[in-house]
């Protein structure tokens, strides 16, 4: 597993942006149907994926405006500088991988696709666990003792929210930080958000495609606008700090 998430790792920054893709390959069955869930079947779909992705975003937006791991890997491969601790890190060892599982399960749902939510979903849990794998060893080779007792008393993936209100009110969120990081994955989920509530829900737009695309055109625009101007700030120096 260690070496399977060795080579894992060297494409963990295009894992999400791949499966992410894979939503848009047409799909049957479907997750919920009207037969099994009613003539309102498409609510459910909606609804528990929206909450399960933002939840996710928020797990990573936290985690990147408390404490940032500033250097994950190296050469395309697994490296660390130090051991942070702090901020969600305090709570979960795997902040970041578990708000990406969320946010990827969350559109999984989104679609309504059952073969992605049965298949694909669980093979990337097999890949994240390969590289968590993977990054516990080289953390265990270099600090030792350190992180042994770090990993007694946090768990791997399931977040402990104990004493969350104190690491929030006892740290600093970095905004500059937070949007200058996160604002590529925030831009390219919002768009397969959108993508994926236009076109697979005619529903949402009472079956009029002059609306969908209507509106396709002004979500989209107005997010490469927002996009563009972070990017300009960011390339300003602006969101340094």
């Amino acid at each position: 597993m260690i070496q399977i998430g060795n080579f894992f790792f060297k494409y963990r920054n295009w894992l999400f942006i791949i499966f992410y893709a894979l939503l848009f390959v047409p799909h049957v069955p479907q997750l919920f149907t009207e037969k099994n869930s009613g003539p309102n079947y498409y609510w459910y779909p909606i609804i528990i994926g929206l909450i399960i992705t933002i939840l996710g975003q928020a797990i990573r937006g936290a985690t990147i405006g408390l404490a940032y791991i500033i250097r994950g890997g190296k050469d395309k491969k697994v490296y660390a500088e130090d051991l942070v601790t702090t901020g969600i890190f305090a709570h979960c060892r795997n902040p970041l991988y578990v708000g990406n599982i969320l946010m990827l399960a969350g559109v999984g749902i989104l679609s309504n696709s059952l073969l992605y939510v049965v298949i694909m979903i669980p093979f990337f849990l097999f890949v994240y666990q390969a590289i968590v794998l993977a990054e516990e060893n080289f953390l265990r080779n270099k600090f030792g003792e350190q992180f042994n007792n770090y990993c007694a008393r946090v768990n791997r993936w399931f977040p402990n929210f104990k004493g969350i209100s104190n690491t929030f009110s006892g740290m600093h969120f970095n905004w500059r930080r937070y949007i200058a990081k996160e604002h590529t994955t925030t831009f390219i989920w919002l768009c397969g958000i959108v993508l994926l509530l236009l076109f697979y829900y005619p529903q949402l737009t009472h079956y009029d495609v002059h609306l969908r695309n209507i509106l396709l055109i002004i979500i989209l625009s107005f997010l490469l606008v927002i996009y563009i101007i972070i990017r300009v700030i960011k390339k300003s120096g602006r969101l340094n700090g």
